[in-house]
């Protein structure tokens, strides 16, 4: 089953499933489901055709994949363009919400650890 152009895993459950999809979650995976009545339980290939016709046309209202990607990049672009301290934190690869930085964001700062030592080996004893 393709949906938005990504093809849901056939083997997971419909509600995990539709989150491989950019800009669906298990929440919005949930409601949509229980809006249209297909059982949030079943597995892909089990889904009537008719049911997957209704899901395809519930998931393309919302802004997924593509254009949702374009418009969070437009809105990042947006903030470094004005030269807000947001907009600088993102083109750092930094927090911009407040958080610490000293010692946590450490994948996106490329896990950087810096251990106040000499930096001489120890001598090992024999």
């Amino acid at each position: 089953m393709r949906i938005a152009g990504i093809t849901i895993p056939e083997e997971k459950r419909l509600e995990i499933g539709l989150t491989a999809i950019y800009g669906i979650g298990r929440p919005r995976a949930l409601a949509t489901l229980k809006a249209l009545g297909i059982d949030a339980g079943k597995k892909p290939k089990d889904v009537s055709a008719k049911e997957e016709t209704s899901l395809r046309e519930a998931v393309e209202k919302f802004t997924v994949e593509g254009e949702l990607r374009r418009d969070v990049s437009g809105n990042i672009r947006r903030l470094k363009d004005i030269k807000s301290y947001r907009g600088s934190r993102h083109a750092k690869h930094l927090p911009g919400r407040g958080q610490r930085s000293k010692t946590n964001s450490r994948t996106v700062r490329g896990n950087v650890r810096k251990t106040m030592t000499s930096g001489r080996r120890k001598l090992e004893k024999t």
